[in-house]
């Protein structure tokens, strides 16, 4: 518990958590508050949307709300991801991993508080990211006049979900940073990795049937099946349809922290660091 507490006081005494958490806020609440109005104006106002050129969009039998809810989880994860990674590989940027070794020289016991550490913090990043999402979006929703939805326990559901999901992410972020303890090239992997590579991969995935059952476990498609939600399946063939049920998602995030936890425990993690 000790060891446990001391690594969750190394990310909360310092500057880069809440600076992450203050640009997240601000870059989701501006994303979900601005794609609720524009799709509300189109839903609400057909015509006027014509004569622009825009028309509403195709969501079949999604709900706008937890579309725009859930961009707390698709587009704000990568956060928790990054606050993770700094966590780990920021005690080997700065040196202060050897300190912490000379410590508790059971290296397994630090990873595994590493880990445990970030489930709160990135819980916590996911409330932080729901209030920026569901604020900004559901106030947009109600200027035009359309259901928030706030007032349904599945919303509330889903938050939650969501919040859970952040958790898992965080904690894949630190260990991520256990099997790539260079700073630098842990971020690049990340932004990498989220912005570029998987969103094209579950995009081509999405075409056949055989490939879809492949891409459904993919991590941001299994974050999104946990949530129930995503902006996502509107930009693909199958849709919502090839998801994972949700705690089937929330297994294949742990799964994958714990994969990749075992895979820096028996590389960088062994090695010497001073």
């Amino acid at each position: 518990m000790r060891v446990l507490a001391s690594e969750f006081l190394k990310v909360t005494t310092t500057r880069m958590w809440w600076l992450l958490a203050i640009i997240m806020f601000a870059y989701l609440a501006f994303i979900a508050g601005g794609l609720a109005a524009l799709f509300g104006f189109t839903i609400a106002n057909p015509d006027a949307a014509a004569a622009t050129g825009a028309s509403a969009p195709s969501l079949g039998d999604m709900p706008l709300a937890p579309l725009v809810y859930s961009f707390a989880t698709s587009m704000g994860y990568v956060f928790a991801v990054i606050i993770g990674v700094l966590a780990v590989t920021g005690e080997f940027r700065h040196r202060t991993l050897t300190a912490t070794f000379l410590a508790t020289p059971q290296r397994t016991t630090v990873l595994g508080a590493k880990l445990l550490a970030q489930l709160p913090i990135g819980a916590g990043f996911g409330v932080i990211a729901f209030l920026a999402s569901v604020g900004a979006g559901a106030a947009m929703l109600a200027v035009f006049g359309l259901d928030t939805m706030l007032d349904q326990s599945d919303t509330w559901a889903m938050i939650g979900r969501g919040i859970l999901a952040m958790a898992l992410w965080a904690a894949i972020g630190a260990a991520l940073g256990s099997v790539v303890p260079n700073q630098v090239a842990a971020i690049v992997i990340v932004l990498a990795f989220t912005q570029f590579v998987e969103p094209l991969l579950r995009l081509a995935t999405s075409f056949s049937d055989a490939t879809a059952a492949i891409g459904k476990f993919l991590p941001g498609s299994a974050s999104d099946s946990l949530v129930g939600a995503s902006f996502y399946a509107l930009a693909t063939p199958g849709g919502a349809g090839e998801m994972l049920v949700w705690w089937q998602g929330g297994l294949v995030l742990l799964g994958i922290a714990v994969v990749l936890a075992v895979i820096g425990g028996a590389t960088s993690w062994r090695r010497d660091v001073s």
